[in-house]
């Protein structure tokens, strides 16, 4: 196994989708069993809009269960949740110590925030990457699983690990993107706007708990037209995305037969959303019994959880030290 350390996290707001599948999880899986890696539900990060209490532990529960149900290994992972971890904290406020205000209010992401939400601009929006980069460095993490709207959190938490480093001594590496050298897998919604999202749409995403009616109803609403006038024909983007997840999920020869039949001006979109819908419930249901199996296993849950903090904390306990002391806060030795 590479010596390298993996980090990563997932908020614990709305259900996966496909996008989260072979845009993250999947590469997820991969790295198990190459790299020491480390992931957690991000339920601090999800306290920047107010969660209902009521729902925060079932949204935790149920992100758990659907990462261990896409082929997470509590064995082969650590496996855990933020806020179970007390270091991860204690290192933010360090952080901030070093974070500017100007640099902050600069992110893309607390732009849009501040947008979208004009009424809930909170600390936590504005300091948002420098929990992420708390999050990253408590386990001086190398290598950090992140799309194109995630790399300039990263970049900033490069920074971060560089000042710490100037001011107080060599401490923490410096994280970078990693994705096995691949391109991510980018999924577009079915309304042909975009990509498939947790929050915009629900109706043009095709989510891992959609039961079987739902995902053969969402498809057969997928945009399309009346097919191609002229043979070999270039793909509207609507068009490419169809097949783009068929290519995911349905085998080889099906994807060739319907292209084929695109290319002859033989196309019946009728047919391709009922056999995309037939092999999207093929691969969507055995995560979604399993997640439902997991998530009313409140006990096997909780042991996950408890065994994920004690191995987070171990490592978490040990960069946090060394932070204080560094910094000059070790007052007892």
């Amino acid at each position: 196994m590479n010596k390298e350390i993996v980090v990563s996290g997932i908020r614990s707001t709305g259900d996966l989708h496909l996008g989260n599948y072979f845009g993250a999880m999947k590469n997820y899986v991969k790295m198990q069993h190459e790299y020491p890696c480390f992931f957690f539900v991000a339920d601090y990060h999800s306290l920047t809009t107010h969660p209902d209490p009521a729902a925060l532990k079932n949204n935790v529960y149920k992100v758990l269960a659907e990462n261990i149900a896409c082929g997470l290994d509590p064995e082969k992972v650590t496996l855990y949740v933020q806020s179970d971890i007390p270091e991860i904290p204690e290192l933010y406020l360090m952080l901030n110590m070093m974070a500017y205000k100007g640099e902050l209010e600069k992110t893309a992401s607390f732009k849009e925030k501040a947008r979208s939400q004009p009424d809930n601009v909170n600390a936590g929006l504005l300091t948002y990457p420098t929990l992420m980069s708390a999050d990253i460095l408590i386990h001086k993490g190398q290598y950090v699983p992140v799309g194109k709207d995630q790399e300039q959190h990263l970049e900033m938490a490069r920074n971060f690990a560089q000042r710490f480093n100037h001011r107080y001594g060599e401490t923490f590496p410096e994280p970078l993107a990693f994705n096995f050298g691949t391109q991510l897998v980018k999924i577009p919604s079915l309304d042909g706007s975009g990509k498939m999202s947790k929050s915009v749409n629900e109706n043009a995403t095709i989510y891992l708990s959609d039961s079987d009616d739902i995902i053969l109803r969402k498809i057969k609403k997928a945009k399309s037209d009346q097919g191609p006038a002229e043979p070999n024909s270039e793909m509207p983007d609507y068009i490419q995305n169809l097949f783009l997840l068929m290519e995911l999920v349905s085998a080889a020869d099906t994807v060739e037969k319907f292209k084929q039949d695109y290319n002859e001006c033989n196309i019946r979109y009728g047919d391709l959303k009922i056999q995309l819908a037939d092999d999207m419930v093929r691969f969507v249901a055995p995560i979604r019994e399993k997640t439902h199996a997991l998530k009313n296993d409140t006990a096997l849950l909780q042991k996950i959880m408890k065994d994920g903090k004690e191995k987070a904390r171990a490592s978490a306990s040990s960069t946090l030290a060394e932070a204080r002391k560094n910094m000059g806060i070790h007052y007892y030795c």
